[in-house]
């Protein structure tokens, strides 16, 4: 989930993070790079599933990560996009990350979305993605982070309605979310990808 254009215009302010007994969001800066990578190629064989990408390759590099996580912070500092690592309470292990997008990116232009129902697709000003590191998932730190988002997200951002967004073929995710009482309100389907994406609210 590497690179969104489009802006948030009408955000009257950008929450620095969310800290929780569990673990602290913040944004994502260049000097993350070992510990993001180190998350992203211990999970890269689910991670390209979420992504339907060959990302992270078997040969990614921490320099490569960096150069991701310029942009990533650069995006971030103009509003185009968020991107927050999560990390222990300690600061010294990455456990994941959460990127908002605007649902008028270019990540979804040419896609064809589908609504359930009536939902309209304008009505969402943010798409939601995050993922968990492989080693973290059998503690759950998934679910208490969907957990934590909703609450944040609700409060703490002013965004005019989100999505969180998966693949279908990322099944523990989708599994995770079918157990809340977050609904399906759209599939998305990306022109060269295999999976639907799921877009619930």
């Amino acid at each position: 989930m590497r690179e969104h254009d489009v802006p948030f215009t009408n955000l009257e302010s950008i929450p620095e993070g969310l800290a929780t007994a569990e673990f602290i969001l913040r944004p994502i800066m260049a000097d993350d790079a070992e510990l993001d990578y180190a998350a992203v190629m211990e999970s890269r064989d689910y991670l390209r599933t979420w992504e339907q990408s060959t990302w992270p390759a078997d040969d990614f590099t921490v320099e490569a990560n960096r150069k991701d996580l310029v942009g990533l912070e650069e995006r971030h500092a103009d509003r185009r996009a968020f991107t927050y690592t999560v990390t222990d309470p300690s600061g010294t292990e990455c456990l994941g990350c959460v990127y908002l997008m605007a649902t008028d990116g270019r990540s979804f232009n040419g896609a064809r979305i589908t609504a359930v129902g009536d939902q309209r697709w304008d009505s969402y000003e943010a798409a939601v993605y995050f993922w968990v590191r492989r080693s973290r998932l059998a503690t759950e730190t998934d679910r208490a982070l969907l957990e934590a988002l909703r609450t944040w997200l609700a409060q703490d951002w002013s965004l005019h309605g989100h999505l969180f967004v998966t693949n279908e073929q990322f099944t523990q995710q989708v599994g995770l979310i079918g157990q809340t009482d977050l609904q399906l309100r759209f599939t998305v389907e990306n022109p060269g990808k295999p999976g639907r994406y799921l877009a619930y609210s």
